[in-house]
């Protein structure tokens, strides 16, 4: 007998500020699969790389135009050197890793109920006050193109060095300033889901 299961993985991001409550995304996110599938196998295999090790930012995913309409590009889901549109931030969230200096607020949780067929990973990032370095005081720039006012963001998983991580979800949304007055929380669940399970001869 040969068993032959289908599996989904699923992600949705919610991106938020903790102490006002205002929501700034809260959907669904894009899956790179074949990224994904290399690093379950990577880790199930006990290669000792494939896990989620950082969250990475960028604002290279949309375009304002002078009327202020914005024009979203795709998420990067295809290739094994996909990666965001332009990377200007990132943060360890692996906190079995001594590079995640605040394993508090940086890590991942692993959720799962008896009997059911799926799993979560939740990935929580917390942007401070004081991070990044050279953010802006307030959150009121006009320049839709600033280095940290973040319209995407995406999990790399590692690959055996700091500076070659694999891209495994991307999601593209509408700017958000990251300033000095207020801190982002982003919590981030990736579902790994069975879907079937077929026995064939």
């Amino acid at each position: 007998m040969i068993s032959a299961g289908l599996a989904k993985i699923t992600g949705h991001v919610k991106i938020h500020d903790p102490n006002s409550g205002e929501i700034f995304y809260n959907d669904h996110n894009a899956i790179h699969y074949e990224n994904i599938s290399i690093a379950m196998a990577q880790t199930l295999s006990d290669r000792n790389i494939g896990y989620i090790y950082q969250m990475a930012f960028g604002n290279g995913g949309s375009s304002v135009d002078p009327t202020g309409v914005i024009t979203y590009l795709p998420p990067n889901t295809t290739g094994q050197n996909a990666d965001l549109y332009n990377q200007t931030y990132a943060k360890v969230v692996n906190d079995n890793s001594a590079a995640d200096t605040d394993p508090t607020n940086n890590k991942m949780t692993v959720f799962h109920t008896s009997g059911n067929v799926y799993t979560d990973i939740l990935v929580q990032c917390l942007l401070d006050y004081g991070e990044p370095a050279e953010q802006q005081a307030f959150d009121n720039s006009t320049n839709f193109n600033g280095e940290f006012v973040f319209d995407e963001l995406g999990l790399k998983a590692w690959n055996g060095a700091a500076d070659n991580l694999r891209l495994i979800t991307h999601v593209i949304f509408h700017p958000v300033q990251k300033s000095l007055n207020r801190q982002i929380q982003i919590d981030y669940t990736l579902r790994i889901q069975t879907l079937s399970n077929i026995n064939a001869v």
